[in-house]
């Protein structure tokens, strides 16, 4: 006896909830993106089973491959239910290039995973514009990815993404140079242009506790509503850092994530040193000081949890900080020393 499947031609995929369609429908709308971003090193394009990049053609003789991986965190929800899809994969890029940076490597090609219940090509398509405009600002290429449609997995418009991303550095340039960190070496400062990526749990509770919506008018930044002042992009750092590298001016690097200064600093030092900030020197950001006054967060836990207005440390010898600064400043970044590193 047949069962009854209330469906004369069968069951298909589509009445399990995955559209292919759908998926097809968001390769073609990808693919114009995705070949903005080509780069020196990049073979073929997108829609085979890996993409290939050559070392040689991108210029690298004696090449160490760093990797990197990382997500957007809660940020995204703040995205989805505001509706302001553009600038998430902005953060995607910039979490993962900034690790890799870190290390002394240029980032060179970066993959996307998007998982959602319900594909939504026209939304997807602004989650990836928004991952083609950073790889453009990190110079790296976007040479692949995975769209996963999900049903029972995900509720609603509700989505998740992750990012991978691999740089190259020269055998005799990979950071941090912990043999060659003494006392006395200055710490730059790059500013952040907010929270970035982190911290957005508690930011989304101190709002729960204000009462505000998304539209309502941002209380820290004029003519911007609330949500798209949290939704401000995390700071790519490659194009102005890769040149002072390279320059030789560079001893270590600190990218700073959740931990803050007092936690991501320590990376990359070796343990006989530790880092001296003079906390005036930074400029802190209306987004912090709103956040510490509406939330009655403690100082303590502001570092712990925000960079407060740094993205970026750079560890130079004390002879080159002049010349680091000028590079960095020519570069269009308000580069400021903002402390020393010491015996511990």
């Amino acid at each position: 006896m047949t069962q009854d499947n209330g469906s004369k031609s069968g069951l298909t995929y589509a009445d399990a909830g995955v559209d292919i369609d759908a998926g097809d429908s968001l390769i073609d709308m990808i693919k114009p993106m995705a070949k903005a971003t080509t780069r020196a090193g990049v073979m073929g394009g997108l829609g085979g089973f890996g993409g290939a990049f050559d070392l040689k053609a991108a210029g690298y003789k004696d090449p160490i491959l760093i990797s990197g991986t990382d997500g957007v965190g809660t940020k995204l929800r703040i995205a989805i239910d505001s509706g302001n899809l553009d600038t998430v994969g902005i953060d995607l890029v910039a979490m993962c290039v900034n690790d890799v940076l870190a290390n002394g490597a240029e980032p060179l090609f970066f993959l996307d995973y998007f998982a959602t219940g319900k594909l939504a090509p026209e939304n997807a398509a602004q989650v990836v514009s928004g991952i083609a405009a950073g790889c453009t600002l990190a110079g790296c290429a976007l040479i692949g990815g995975e769209t996963a449609e999900m049903p029972g997995m995900y509720e609603g418009d509700d989505f998740d993404l992750a990012g991978f991303v691999v740089g190259a550095a020269e055998r005799d340039q990979l950071l941090p140079l912990m043999d060659d960190m003494k006392a006395g070496d200055v710490l730059i400062g790059l500013p952040s242009s907010g929270p970035h990526s982190n911290g957005y749990s508690l930011i989304r509770k101190v709002v729960s506790l204000t009462g505000l919506s998304w539209d309502d008018a941002a209380p820290f930044a004029q003519d911007k509503t609330l949500g798209q002042a949290l939704l401000e992009p995390t700071r790519i750092y490659v194009k102005s850092v890769l040149p002072v590298i390279r320059a030789g001016l560079v001893k270590g690097l600190a990218h700073i994530t959740g931990g803050g200064l007092t936690e991501n600093t320590p990376r990359m030092l070796p343990d006989h040193l530790t880092a001296e900030y003079d906390f005036d020197a930074i400029n802190r950001p209306a987004v912090f000081d709103w956040l510490q006054h509406t939330g009655n967060i403690k100082e303590a836990e502001m570092q712990r949890a925000f960079n407060c207005g740094i993205g970026m440390v750079i560890a130079v010898d004390t002879d080159h900080a002049d010349k680091a600064l000028a590079m960095f400043i020519e570069a269009g970044e308000d580069a400021k020393i903002i402390g020393t590193l010491k015996a511990a």
